[in-house]
């Protein structure tokens, strides 16, 4: 699985990117849906999401992953002296979890990092408990995902519009909500694995 560009980790680690991303895309993300219980945040990078979920939701559980040991080190540096939340080297789409080991699967902006993306949502289903939920945004295809992408040289495969939900199906899970914003370049998804 690749890891992202020099750009993208910059963009990741930014301050910026952590006050934005903490006060204002969580929230949106998640769609109003609180996080409870054992929570598996995917491709966690710098932390920022990870952070502001620990504040936002004291009781739950973090454990968080990334395969990039770099963004691993990024993460630790911004969670400093916060504790609880396991972090993981974990590749997406082999997730080294016993199948339901979560009530929740987080997914920030990470998927089309993922060249086999739709593995990576086939392993979230995996390790969902039944009830859990997936939840999450990422980018679309569109010309400026892939201009954006191209011009940094990251290694990416971005979803197609529709392709999403029929991962989902595949992976057993009931889509709960998909919704294409900011013009169709992203996606917001929620779906849960059948109790």
């Amino acid at each position: 699985m690749p890891a992202m560009s020099a750009v993208e980790r910059l963009f990741c680690q930014s301050s910026a990117w952590g006050w934005f991303a903490g006060r204002l895309v969580l929230r949106w993300a998640l769609q109003g849906r609180p996080l409870r219980g054992d929570v598996l945040e995917l491709g966690a990078g710098g932390g920022a999401m990870a952070k502001e979920t620990m504040r936002q939701f004291p009781a739950a559980r973090l454990t968080l992953t990334d395969v990039d040991p770099a963004m691993l080190a990024a993460l630790s540096r911004r969670l400093g002296r916060v504790q609880g939340a396991p972090l993981v080297t974990a590749d997406a789409t082999a997730l080294p979890f016993v199948d339901g080991s979560f009530d929740v699967v987080t997914s920030y902006l990470m998927l089309h990092h993922v060249i086999d993306w739709e593995a990576a949502v086939a392993e979230a289903g995996r390790v969902l408990r039944p009830g859990g939920l997936l939840v999450g945004y990422d980018l679309v295809e569109t010309r400026l995902t892939e201009w954006l992408h191209w011009a940094d040289g990251s290694p990416h495969r971005l979803m197609r519009r529709g392709q999403l939900e029929g991962a989902l199906a595949d992976a057993g899970l009931e889509t709960t909500s998909v919704r294409y914003d900011g013009w169709y370049q992203v996606v917001r998804f929620a779906a849960r694995k059948p109790s």
